[in-house]
């Protein structure tokens, strides 16, 4: 077992020399943005198997504290799963932590993987990111941000660039656009969430708490530890109004394929009125096939199966049953 491999000159010459080794099963670990997981499949395709490792799911991270499951909740979206926050006592602790680690590790590790030259403008784009977390986007949009915000012009190249480099170390994650009827995806604008809401928030020096787009993250997250392939789903109804007939999208948060299975998700924090109920049920109940369609609501709530064959559930529920898309 070696740990760190990245650090060591030629690694991959390394390796490959354990390859006829009889009786001996090797097992190497790296960080993140350096030992990443391309490199991997084009130095090793074929000869052996990669583990992606995520933050702990809220489940690990409950068994390890306890207490009071709402509270655990909220401290799990304010400051993730990793596993050192775990083990620190005091909010102080755990914040210095991730900001640490979101400058020591990720910015670093970025900059000079990739030979960033404008650190500074790497920074901001990073902050635009953790504000705008499961908001729709691409590079013209980003650029054009830049411009707006920031009196500062950004290619949309540069910005594309910057986006695959964050992907890359395992920091974020793309969700993209899939047309449900049309069965095919589309490009133009894609989500994008960040691996460990912790590290988001300490990005912004936990000042941007916003439980609504936390809550989205901390579930697309939970399907990809449960193995889904997880896009953004677009349903396309072409619908009468007073200018005649005209064409609506209607997005629904995930759609989540393993395999045979299929589930439509929608993530919402709360339900107070019909009103609500209607507006959140609306997408899902634009979807012709057959397949689960599921509400996650933010709050405690008994599994409800709606009279239009949409299941509400719990957050709790969702994150603490192991077959909880089931229920």
């Amino acid at each position: 077992m070696i740990d760190e491999i990245q650090l060591v000159a030629e690694f991959e010459d390394v390796l490959n020399s354990y390859l006829n080794m009889p009786n001996a099963d090797v097992y190497v670990t790296g960080s993140n943005a350096r030992f990443l997981s391309s490199q991997v499949r084009t130095e090793f395709a074929g000869r052996g198997d990669e583990i992606r490792l995520y933050p702990l799911s809220f489940r690990e991270y409950y068994s390890a504290i306890g207490g009071e499951v709402a509270k655990a909740l909220t401290d799990y979206m304010i400051y993730g799963g990793m596993p050192q926050v775990v083990l620190k006592d005091s909010e102080k602790d755990k914040r210095a932590f991730l900001k640490a680690l979101f400058a020591r590790t990720y910015i670093r590790d970025i900059v000079e993987r990739n030979k960033i030259r404008n650190k500074d403008v790497l920074e901001d784009f990073m902050n635009i990111l953790a504000s705008s977390i499961g908001g729709l986007t691409n590079p013209t949009k980003l650029s054009n941000t830049f411009e707006s915000v920031k009196h500062e012009k950004v290619s949309r190249n540069t910005l594309s660039a910057y986006l695959e480099y964050i992907c890359e170390s395992f920091l974020m994650e793309k969700a993209t656009r899939y047309d449900v009827k049309g069965k095919k995806y589309i490009e133009s604008l894609s989500k994008y969430y960040f691996a460990d809401c912790g590290l988001r928030n300490a990005r912004l020096n936990f000042r941007q708490i916003e439980y609504t787009h936390l809550l989205e993250n901390v579930i697309y997250n939970e399907l990809l530890i449960r193995d889904f392939s997880v896009d953004v789903g677009v349903v396309p109804k072409n619908e009468r109004n007073a200018h005649g007939r005209e064409r609506q999208y209607y997005e629904i948060d995930f759609v989540c394929n393993n395999g045979s299975q299929r589930y439509y998700i929608q993530s919402a924090y709360r339900m107070i009125d019909e009103a609500k109920v209607i507006q959140e049920s609306a997408s899902l109940m634009r979807v012709d096939d057959a397949f689960k369609k599921i509400i996650i609501l933010g709050e405690y709530t008994p599994v409800l199966h709606t009279e239009d064959g949409i299941t509400i559930i719990s957050i709790y529920d969702f994150l603490l049953k192991e077959n909880s898309l089931e229920l």
